[in-house]
């Protein structure tokens, strides 16, 4: 009697983790049920630890749940690539190990992807814990809010084609900001966001995360994004509205106005981005 084949997972979890072995299991059992039930594939990728017991942690893993990969240490970057490049999934979320996934995120972000051909990444909402509290809203990914800062997290769902069209993150950006150089290539080659306005994982704060070292870095990081050659278009214009936001006087932000519309829309005639709506961000 013949068996039907196995038919691969929709959406793959990658897990990026280095020496965080004391919060991997809350991340892994963020997924555990879903993993389980075959609803997702989950890749842990240690990205070289050092400490004996996050080896321990990684080691105990229950290899019918999760697949773990195990490389050198490489950075964020490479070790979010090569977790990709091994997924099953048509559909992508990365977790660092120290957060945590809301129960509904896997079946929001294939809901959307599934029914809306046009949208390549979900995100929405965290829910900070740990040393702060609150809720970290990050707002549909409108052009102007991507230029002036980072407002999307990598905890997301893209189509996995989408991160092959767009050669993967820059694995040269060992400090930071990756995801952001990311989204901005996204939104440069014209892909379209959504934007749920639901929290969609728990955002772990504590001290001498990554985060920290990134902000010191930070002018660094902006310098190297914006003189890449395919968002170079966008420094002296993002310079520009910068100067805009900074202006105190309400006459002078008021003034500028219609400078500001303008340069947007020059921006977004030169990638060919539709003016933003609070559905897709774009």
């Amino acid at each position: 009697m013949e068996t039907s084949p196995v038919q691969p997972p929709k959406i793959s979890v990658v897990v990026t983790c280095y020496n965080l072995g004391r919060y991997l299991p809350e991340a892994l059992e963020s997924v555990a049920d879903q993993a389980a039930q075959g609803q997702v594939e989950v890749i842990v990728v240690d990205d070289g630890s050092t400490d004996p017991a996050t080896i321990e942690v990684l080691d105990a893993m229950d290899p019918q749940l999760y697949t773990l990969l195990r490389q050198r240490n490489m950075g964020l970057s490479a070790a979010r690539n090569n977790g990709i490049k091994a997924a099953h999934g048509e559909y992508i979320v990365p977790l660092d190990a120290d957060n945590r996934l809301r129960p509904a995120m896997i079946q929001q972000v294939v809901s959307v992807l599934d029914a809306r051909p046009e949208v390549d990444i979900v995100f929405g909402d965290a829910q900070y814990f740990g040393e702060r509290e609150g809720r970290f809203r990050m707002g549909p990914a409108h052009l102007s809010a991507l230029l002036e800062r980072n407002r999307i997290d990598a905890c997301a769902g893209f189509r996995k084609v989408l991160w092959e069209r767009l050669g993967g993150y820059d694995e040269q950006m060992l400090l930071g900001y990756e995801d952001w150089e990311f989204w901005l290539r996204g939104l440069v080659a014209r892909a379209g966001f959504h934007y749920t306005g639901e929290i969609m994982f728990d955002y772990r704060v504590r001290a001498g995360s990554m985060v920290t070292n990134t902000v010191k870095h930070q002018a660094k990081i902006e310098e190297y994004i914006f003189n890449k050659p395919e968002l170079r278009f966008l420094r002296d214009h993002r310079a520009k509205y910068l100067d805009l936001l900074a202006r105190s006087p309400r006459k002078e932000v008021l003034d500028g106005r219609t400078l500001l519309r303008h340069l947007l829309a020059r921006i977004r005639q030169r990638i060919g981005v539709a003016p933003s709506t609070t559905g897709n961000g774009r």
